[in-house]
């Protein structure tokens, strides 16, 4: 790959790259390619100067989108539903020149997006992760969804305690182990340990197997707006577990 990257722009650009990579070179006191008739290849001192080399070229590239006025949001899948228009809104409003793209992607992807630099900022629920800087913008209450006809559907709100005999549905582990990771903490405050009747990934899914009477979940309550899926209710689920 990078003799014929090398020979491509060779062509177009000669002497021009083959100098910088020598100024470059001479500049570290090592050499970093092998070149011969078939082309460059990578010395060990190359091979160890890469990662380097691109991160600066990653930052390069970060700043000039800055400065063109670029902004890259990210939102999780299930709150884009209820926050991503007023939060577009604002941007446009005090930002209008700036070119906005959003991205709806997974637990997993907004934070490797945020790591890398991809997402300038991104909306999501908690628990994240330490290396990243948070700011609360709006709390909401847990619900508990239970199948249309469950003898606890019609009380006004539960406890966790409450619900330790029912099958539960969840999205999997590795979905975003920090939530579940929090959930084991809440279940054993609560005195119990979930029987996980079935998983499944994205909240739709989840709604639909409490629909079909598989199992109960907890959802923040915005999420019941993303489909409202015959034959389940909702319920407060009460912050103090016993």
């Amino acid at each position: 790959m990078i003799a014929r990257s090398s020979a491509k722009v060779n062509s177009s650009t000669a002497p021009a790259l083959p100098q910088q990579i020598a100024a470059l070179e001479r500049m570290l006191g090592v050499r970093l390619f092998d070149r011969d008739t078939r082309g460059a290849r990578l010395t060990a001192a190359g091979a160890a100067f890469l990662p380097s080399a691109r991160s600066v070229l990653e930052q390069r590239e970060k700043a000039i989108s800055s400065v063109r006025g670029g902004l890259h949001l990210a939102f999780l899948e299930s709150t884009a539903n209820y926050m991503l228009p007023p939060i577009v809104r604002a941007v446009r409003a005090r930002f209008p020149d700036a070119s906005l793209t959003t991205h709806n992607v997974p637990i997993a992807a907004l934070v490797e997006g945020l790591r890398d630099g991809r997402f300038d900022a991104a909306f999501t629920r908690p628990p994240l992760v330490p290396d990243l800087a948070t700011r609360e913008v709006v709390t909401e209450p847990v619900c508990v969804v239970l199948p249309t006809g469950h003898p606890l559907a019609t009380r006004p709100s539960l406890r966790l305690p409450d619900l330790a005999g029912e099958d539960w549905v969840f999205t999997p582990r590795s979905s975003w182990p920090p939530w579940h990771e929090k959930y084991d903490r809440d279940f054993a405050a609560a005195g119990f340990t979930p029987r996980v009747a079935q998983r499944a990934a994205g909240v739709p899914n989840l709604l639909g197997l409490v629909a079909a009477g598989v199992g109960i979940t907890w959802l923040a309550q915005s999420a019941r707006s993303i489909r409202r899926a015959a034959g389940s209710s909702s319920c407060p689920w009460r912050a103090n577990r016993r």
